[in-house]
């Protein structure tokens, strides 16, 4: 990357999802995969932030040219305790979530070079702390640690994303009301907006709450500019969007995986997919106004959910 970091966009991504729904990108490690990129690592997407940046800016720009007008960071499993595990120190870590976000805006402004018109956002991906396990916990929760604990453990590197200036911060997949109310108070004061993005099956958290009281937690927090669920079966997102708008009568972002389901022993997708860009304007009646796609959904889908979008 040469020369300085682009400007945030203008308007706000709040006052963007207030005039109207907006294309969030797709799956960040499948389109790396496609490119060639082996993500076996424990450290998935975010080892090439070290090792290849130049891929997830490629991979970002992909989705940018396809429709997507929001992308989320390479940093979904990045954390310092991650990193310090292969042997990387605190500020070397800390550099790699600020890259995570500097690469997303430097893909924006190549994108906006090469003829996409409109603001381009960046949303600094935060993933629940069994991302950092890699042990498929966060498609569970209950990790045995408190709120304070959680909190404690997700704030240093949300300070470090805060500071490198996304439009947004994702926290995004979590399993657990639990560690929402951790994120949620991780957030405070940091002056950079969030949404928070649940992982669910069926009408609850993957811990077993009820959607419903799991979403009024986010609904006084004025931090929160959007509330909904990510990486579930699009038939889950159906009823999730409703029950967030209702609940917190903010805006809804919803980006469910292809609806293949993950199999964390074999490390393998199973099922067919099931993600159609038709079944979008039912998330917007219902109130979605972040839409996008997680695990498999690629550029192609992004592309027909834009269109649909009549983005």
């Amino acid at each position: 990357m040469t020369g300085p970091s682009p400007q945030p966009p203008s308007p706000s991504l709040a006052e963007a999802l207030a005039a109207g729904p907006v294309v969030l990108d797709g799956g960040l490690s499948n389109q790396l995969e496609a490119d060639g990129h082996d993500l076996s690592d424990a450290l998935w997407s975010a080892r090439l932030l070290a090792e290849e940046p130049d891929a997830v800016l490629r991979a970002h720009l992909a989705y940018y040219e396809a429709g997507a007008q929001v992308a989320l960071t390479a940093s979904y499993q990045a954390t310092f305790e991650g990193f310090a595990r292969r042997g990387t120190g605190p500020e070397e870590a800390a550099g790699l979530l600020r890259r995570s976000v500097a690469l997303a805006r430097e893909a924006a402004a190549r994108a906006q070079s090469g003829g996409v018109t409109g603001p381009l956002y960046v949303a600094a991906s935060v993933g629940p702390y069994g991302a950092m396990l890699a042990d498929g916990s966060e498609y569970r929760g209950r990790y045995g640690l408190s709120v304070d604990a959680l909190e404690r453990f997700h704030r240093p590197r949300l300070e470090v994303l805060a500071a490198a200036r996304p439009d947004v911060l994702a926290l995004e997949t979590v399993p657990d009301a639990d560690e929402a109310q951790a994120l949620l108070r991780a957030v405070r004061g940091l002056g950079v907006p969030a949404y928070l993005s649940y992982s669910v099956v069926g009408d609850r958290t993957r811990a077993g709450q009820p959607l419903a009281e799991a979403f009024a937690g986010a609904a006084e927090a004025d931090e929160v500019i959007a509330v909904g669920v990510n990486c579930c079966a699009p038939d889950d997102a159906d009823r999730a969007v409703e029950i967030a708008a209702r609940v917190t009568g903010k805006p809804v972002v919803v980006y469910p995986n292809s609806g293949e389901s993950w199999d964390a022993t074999a490390r393998a997708w199973r099922g067919s997919p099931a993600f159609r860009a038709d079944r979008v304007a039912g998330w917007v009646a219902a109130g979605a106004r972040l839409i996008g796609g997680c695990c498999r959904v690629g550029p192609d889908t992004i592309a027909e959910l834009a269109a649909t979008l009549g983005r």
